[in-house]
């Protein structure tokens, strides 16, 4: 008999930890509408973040203002800025035209326009966010402009964004945002997966400073309590990384600020007295802090333009304003006049606020108001000259190599 014997490789002994590969780690914290004065006021995490800078946001709300930190490029380019834009012909609501006949009492019931956001949502390719701001009987010449998340791949098809370069470069990544957790769950979630993930960039977004600024912007101790929240949350988070690699990149960014509401304008009623019909003669939507407009006579827009230039808290931005401020659009996607109210105005009426619910606070003015200021504090220099939201995405690209 042959006896064969098999000689088994010997067990590898175990890597020590100190000669893995050093895991670099890389915390992009955005905090949706966390003003520069609120930041400064309160010295927020001054002792690790000693680079601090103010940075001029863009016109607008977070729809333009995101994506311009995601890609570096203004809404020009990237094609995002608001979230309604004018598109008769692509507008996914053409079929709400077939129930025109019905009064505004049953268009515009809570019942009917919570069915269309739900049909949005869940049907139409809308998107999780979608709501029925615009009055039903307007939708069908307007279309929504997140449907894709842009927080993912391909998100924003005017510019490649970092998701893009992360995917492309191959390097793991997490990203979390209101999509489905709260702020509480998203800063627990990233100490679990900095600990147990091999990611290196996290790019983080907490969203519940936006609402509680337009709730409470004017209430300092009440900001300060909640900034106090977030700084013990996010420094928890920061020295559990640096465990891991003590040279951890921590950076904390906003996209606008919050300035605080003084007093209020009715335009709308101002504009009804004008006795023109929508949509025959115009379309208007309502945003916060600006109005924007679509004519279909010249007598229409005279009118308005007339009525726009005698209101003394705004004004109506210029073609070379728009362009100097990276929002222009050739083809008025986003309004062919756009009315701009002044810093601490508020629109008495809107497609986006109501009697139910008065904010103290608003974003959405020229970016030249001080309170329209985002933050930027990190603890690395940055390979750019920081002065606008654009230059952020510089420094998301220099992390990653």
């Amino acid at each position: 008999m042959v006896q064969v014997l098999l000689r088994l490789p010997a067990p590898l002994a175990p890597t020590p930890r100190s000669m893995k590969k050093k895991r670099k780690l890389n915390l992009f914290v955005l905090i949706d509408a966390l003003g520069w004065p609120y930041v400064q006021a309160q010295d927020f995490l001054v002792d690790l973040l000693p680079y601090r800078r103010s940075l001029r946001t863009v016109l607008g709300f977070s729809s333009g203002a995101i994506p311009t930190i995601l890609t570096g490029q203004l809404p020009t380019f990237t094609g995002h800025w608001n979230l309604f834009y004018y598109d008769p012909q692509g507008s996914p609501f053409r079929w709400l035209r077939y129930f025109a006949f019905l009064p505004d009492a049953v268009l515009t019931h809570r019942v009917a326009t919570k069915l269309i956001k739900e049909l949005g949502r869940r049907v139409m390719g809308m998107g999780p966010l979608f709501e029925c701001c615009v009055s039903p009987r307007l939708l069908p010449w307007f279309n929504w402009l997140e449907k894709r998340n842009i927080y993912a791949k391909g998100g924003i098809t005017g510019a490649p964004s970092i998701f893009d370069e992360l995917d492309r470069r191959n390097i793991a990544h997490h990203v979390y945002t209101y999509h489905h957790l709260t702020d509480k769950q998203i800063l627990e979630q990233a100490c679990k997966d900095v600990q147990n993930s091999d990611a290196g960039f996290y790019f983080i977004y907490l969203c519940e400073m936006d609402m509680f600024l337009h709730m409470n912007c004017a209430k300092p101790a009440k900001v300060s309590e909640k900034l106090a929240w977030y700084e013990s949350q996010i420094r928890e988070l920061y020295e559990l990384a640096r465990t891991i690699d003590p040279d951890t990149v921590l950076t904390i960014m906003s996209d606008h600020g919050m300035t605080p509401v003084r007093q209020h304008f009715d335009l709308v009623s101002k504009i009804e007295m004008l006795a023109f019909k929508m949509p025959q003669d115009y379309l208007a939507v309502y945003d916060s802090t600006m109005a924007r407009f679509w004519f279909f006579n010249d007598k229409t827009r005279v009118a308005f333009d007339n009525l726009l230039n005698d209101v003394h808290c705004g004004h109506i931005i210029s073609e070379r304003e728009l362009r100097d401020l990276g929002i222009w659009f050739d083809d008025g996607r986003y309004g062919e006049v756009i009315f701009l109210l002044d810093p601490g105005w508020l629109f008495a009426k809107s497609d986006f606020t109501n009697s139910q619910w008065v904010p103290a606070g608003m974003h959405g003015y020229h970016p030249a108001d001080p309170y329209s200021d985002a933050v930027f504090l990190t603890n690395r220099k940055p390979p750019v000259e920081m002065r606008t939201i654009a230059d952020i995405h510089a420094c998301m690209m220099d992390v990653i190599g």
